[in-house]
């Protein structure tokens, strides 16, 4: 059985990665990415992703496996060092019953809030042409990333 999956004309993880659309794109390399999400649901949201098209986790080819969560461990170490949040939430979802919004893998890490826990529902949108400083969180991209 197939996964029921969102609709989409064009993927905007893709578009992102080839300059379509602005974003702060905090890593690149040859099979993963990581990008800071507009939707800010816990302290230094970013999302991991394969470079290449993969709409669920069904569908990531093994070679990007081991990448893939290199990132998310790199994502989650850098978010720590930053934020020193009570946890760190990382989450995935496939298909639109498990709430996917984007046809495209993405590895959500984020630290919790001092609540507990992360965000759900609507949240303020991050603006990366009007918000660049927030958008660009330099404490994420300095020393603690690598």
């Amino acid at each position: 059985m197939a996964l029921s999956m969102p609709p989409a004309d064009r993927c905007p993880f893709c578009d992102y990665l080839a300059g379509l659309h602005p974003v702060t794109v905090l890593e690149q390399g040859e099979q993963v990415a990581i990008l800071v999400t507009r939707e800010q649901r816990g302290q230094g949201h970013v999302l991991v992703i394969p470079i290449a098209h993969r709409p669920t986790v069904i569908d990531v080819a093994p070679a990007e496996e081991q990448q893939l969560m290199n990132a998310v461990r790199r994502a989650a170490r850098a978010i720590a060092a930053v934020y020193d949040p009570g946890g760190i939430a990382v989450w995935q979802n496939n298909g639109v019953p498990a709430h996917q919004t984007v046809p495209h893998v993405h590895f959500h890490v984020a630290g919790t809030l001092p609540e507990g826990g992360t965000r759900s529902g609507e949240v303020p949108r991050l603006d990366h042409r009007r918000d660049r400083q927030a958008s660009q969180p330099s404490s994420l991209s300095g020393p603690a990333w690598g």
